[in-house]
């Protein structure tokens, strides 16, 4: 077991729990959702071991190789135990550095490896429609007349710049250079990167700007003048989602994806892709070169007489 002398064991060092979301939030700059999965880790392992848990100073690493077990046993996605492990391993690399403990018993866990799906995209075609849908469905008379405008714009912008959506809901007015045709954007740890932009994506933000009279502050708002959420993109996605041809669910992800790989099947060397996206391994970004060779051999088996 490990102990430190100076915090007594037991449920008493839950404050443990909000002094690391704290360290998070703030010096590390983790992101709203990050924070949410941190929180959710820690409390899935308290539950787990119920009564059984004496405290975080207490845990040992033979009682983490049970509770891999465990996940095992239930069913569990890999990338979801894998998750739980990232959070549970942060906050004893906190516990570490910060308050004293003399080593990690998570470290030395070994986890399943990670199981590699290929990543869903849009066509091309699939994408013209999705990005017409805002300026073509007939007007709603309840909604402010730039709100099909403001729509656009987030199709545009996410499928231009391939953004994650926290990347794409913190965007300020000032962020986007129309001048030099790039946009600012602060990824994960609040990494600053330059991202090109696109002509009609340019063009889709001046429309809405121009409609909606925003000068300054928040990009993007919701009909009430806020800062728009994650639930607004989510709703206004499912409902072009509704109006179109394409038979899969759409998130701002999976744009994410369809940017990286059409940048990939037109020519985009692997590095420049990285960059764009905000990846820190090269790693990461090479599963979408899996998506482009599934792409070409299925082009090939489709249009090749001897396939």
């Amino acid at each position: 077991m490990l102990t430190h002398s100076s915090y007594a064991s037991g449920v008493n060092d839950d404050g443990l729990e909000s002094a690391f979301l704290e360290f998070q939030g703030t010096e590390k700059s983790g992101s709203p959702r990050t924070l949410v999965n941190y929180r959710e880790a820690l409390a899935a392992y308290r539950l787990w071991c119920g009564e059984r848990f004496a405290g975080w100073w207490e845990a040992s690493a033979d009682e983490f190789r049970d509770y891999l077990f465990a996940l095992l046993k239930q069913g569990l996605k890999r990338a979801t135990i894998r998750l739980r492990f990232a959070a549970l391993r942060s906050f004893y690399k906190f516990l570490v550095l910060r308050r004293g403990l003399r080593r990690s018993p998570v470290a030395g866990v070994l986890l399943p490896k990670p199981q590699r799906s290929l990543p869903v995209v849009l066509t091309l075609a699939q994408i013209d429609e999705l990005l017409a849908l805002p300026l073509h469905l007939p007007a709603d008379k309840k909604v402010p007349a730039w709100l099909p405008l403001r729509d656009a714009a987030i199709l545009e912008l996410l499928y231009s710049c391939g953004l994650r959506i926290a990347e794409l809901l913190a965007l300020d007015v000032k962020d986007v250079d129309f001048i030099g045709d790039t946009v600012r954007v602060f990824g994960k740890g609040a990494k600053e990167r330059i991202v090109p932009i696109g002509t009609p994506a340019l063009n889709a933000i001046q429309r809405y700007r121009q409609a909606s009279a925003v000068t300054s502050g928040p990009l993007f708002l919701s009909k009430l003048r806020r800062r728009i959420t994650q639930q607004a993109v989510d709703q206004l996605l499912k409902k072009y989602l509704k109006h179109s041809s394409i038979p899969f669910g759409i998130s701002p992800h999976k744009l994410r994806h369809s940017f990286a790989t059409h940048l990939l099947d037109a020519g985009a060397d692997l590095r420049s892709v990285q960059s764009l996206l905000g990846h820190a391994s090269l790693s990461t970004t090479q599963i979408y070169t899996h998506v482009t060779k599934e792409r070409l051999k299925t082009a090939y088996d489709k249009a090749h007489p001897r396939a």
